[in-house]
């Protein structure tokens, strides 16, 4: 493994990031040996956003340095690299990406690290496709949101890892078993778990219609106010469609993710009298005190809020 110790400055000019390889002085050459002493064997794995960076990091274990471009409760549909994140990129590897349409700003990243090999983690999955708005026929790319397709996640990064460290495949691995088996663990919990619901009452209404692949695997219905965040979300049409189906059905409680702001869903609350069930971690780990803070946690914080959600009328 060959590591090319440079530097990446970012400027904006005219709203497009522009990045420039340079190579670092010798003082900034000292502070990097200084800081990389005890990472200086180990493979830099960066990941587009958090759930990844995590999934990446129980595979890779010691073997490597997981590190996620976006910081926890960002939103990433919509993000937009800056300096520090092209300079943090730089010293990866490799980079994991879902893929998917989700990350389409990685074209800044790509730019200026031409050179550095990108895993797709979705390759694969039994993708499901968004019904309606204007990503009508595009891919819903939150596949992670399904145990079974975050099994194909664990093997696609198993490769890309051990496609960098040969020398470590064997350890690579076991751990990708291990971390499946918790994985399928999981999925057996959720499924029990969400079996609870009664038939009249399996609605899933959030604000972005991030759970297909949950509400799919689960047999729940899903409902949402728009297909894909993005700056045109909260039109009164899609309210008014909400607002219909949750009276219509009676659904006794709605849902936001933690990356959307939920005012717009406390209209439906209001004009319907479901109460608002909770948050649900989509696009982001909750910080390390949080509920969400592994890939894990995430899946069981859904399946544990959903369920309090729609069975307790209080």
């Amino acid at each position: 493994m060959k590591k090319v110790v440079v530097g990446l400055v970012g400027v904006f000019i005219g709203g497009a990031l522009i990045s420039q390889l340079g190579v670092f002085n010798d003082a900034e050459k000292q502070a990097a040996s200084v800081a990389g002493a005890d990472t200086q064997e180990k493979i830099v794995a960066l990941s587009t956003f958090t759930i990844i960076a995590d999934m990446v990091s129980e595979v890779g274990g010691d073997r490597i340095e997981s590190i996620s471009l976006t910081k926890p409760g960002a939103e990433i549909h919509g993000y937009q690299p800056t300096p520090n994140d092209l300079i943090q990129a730089s010293r990866a590897d490799v980079m994991f990406e879902n893929g998917m349409n989700l990350e389409v700003w990685t074209e800044k990243l790509r730019a200026g690290l031409p050179d550095m090999p990108v895993v797709r983690v979705s390759e694969g999955v039994g993708v499901q496709y968004i019904a309606e708005d204007a990503y009508a026929g595009k891919p819903n790319p939150h596949a992670w949101m399904s145990p079974a397709q975050g099994l194909i996640y664990i093997e696609n990064i198993r490769r890309g890892l051990t496609e960098q460290a040969p020398e470590h495949a064997d350890y690579f691995t076991a751990r990708a078993q291990s971390y499946s088996d918790e994985i399928r663990a999981v999925d057996a919990r959720l499924r029990e778990a969400l079996s609870s619901l009664p038939e009249n009452n399996r609605v899933l209404v959030t604000c972005e219609g991030a759970f297909s692949y949950l509400t799919n695997d689960y047999g729940l219905t899903e409902e949402y106010l728009w297909a894909i965040n993005s700056e045109s979300q909260g039109s009164p049409q899609q309210v008014a469609k909400v607002i219909e189906v949750v009276k219509a059905q009676s659904i006794p409680a709605v849902f936001c993710e933690s990356t959307v702001e939920p005012r717009i869903q406390q209209e439906v609350v209001a004009a319907t009298g479901a109460r608002f069930g909770g948050t649900l971690y989509v696009d982001s780990l909750s910080p390390s005190d949080g509920p969400a803070s592994t890939y894990l946690k995430l899946l069981q914080h859904a399946a544990d809020t959903i369920i309090d959600g729609l069975t307790n009328n209080s």
